[in-house]
């Protein structure tokens, strides 16, 4: 009897970071990758931001969107094609992980409201509180009450989509975790940084973020390690894709 063949995991590239951070880090999909434990094997990786076409969502066991330098609100064509691709994949129960751009553009997706965050950007190592309908959720719901991640947006998720539950949030954004069935849901924090990739990027924007107001060495100097962030991108990737 032949064996069943795994399906893969696709990794939704929808942008690449500054080449300060993709030369020293690589891009999003391989800092994910890394995080979670996943080998070459496992995914597919398919640059939406360059074109490049997904194939049907039930040709792969789940789905996780990057965070891109873009801005949903831009409206890009690519972007809305895979807008319309979340939706297919949600009307057939397709487990997705959305990071950052990710989650915005699954919450613009399904009928919510994405823009710029009146108070400007988060940055940095912030603290991410879990709010009570996380408790036992199957992804979170074993996280400390109050967690680090490590951030960096000006778009956020101004409105929820009809039936969106917020499980976390942090002082500068009430929508830091999303869910929005059993099988989907979103982050405004980056899982996959560590304290090295965001270093890099506090570097890299020290001029633009002075300009905004922030103090860059503090930020640096508060900067730390943010494995209960991580550790949902593991859950996620051992629940939907590894026992698939």
């Amino acid at each position: 009897m032949s064996q069943a063949v795994r399906l893969p995991i696709v990794i939704i590239q929808t942008g690449l970071p500054p080449d300060a951070i993709h030369t020293r880090h690589g891009n999003f999909s391989q800092m994910i990758r890394n995080a979670a434990g996943l080998s070459d094997a496992e995914i597919r990786v398919v640059a939406v931001h360059e074109g490049e076409t997904l194939e049907a969502p039930e040709r792969y066991c789940a789905a996780l969107i990057t965070g891109s330098p873009a801005m949903v609100t831009d409206g890009a064509d690519w972007s809305e094609r895979t807008a319309a691709w979340i939706r297919g994949a949600v009307a057939v129960s397709l487990p997705i992980l959305g990071i950052c751009y990710g989650h915005q553009l699954i919450a613009h997706a399904l009928g919510g409201k994405v823009g710029y965050h009146p108070q400007g950007r988060e940055v940095g190592t912030q603290a991410v509180e879990l709010l009570e309908g996380a408790q036992g959720d199957p992804l979170i719901g074993d996280l400390p009450s109050r967690f680090y991640a490590h951030l960096i947006h000006q778009q956020s998720v101004l409105q929820l989509p009809p039936g969106a539950q917020v499980l976390a949030r942090s002082s500068h954004d009430p929508h830091q975790i999303v869910r929005y069935n059993e099988h989907m849901l979103s982050t405004q924090y980056h899982p996959e940084f560590c304290t090295g990739v965001m270093t890099t990027y506090l570097n890299h924007y020290e001029p633009k973020l002075g300009a905004e107001g922030f103090d860059v060495p503090t930020l640096r100097a508060e900067l730390q390690p943010t494995p209960h962030a991580q550790q949902m991108l593991q859950g996620f990737v051992q629940r939907y894709a590894m026992a698939a």
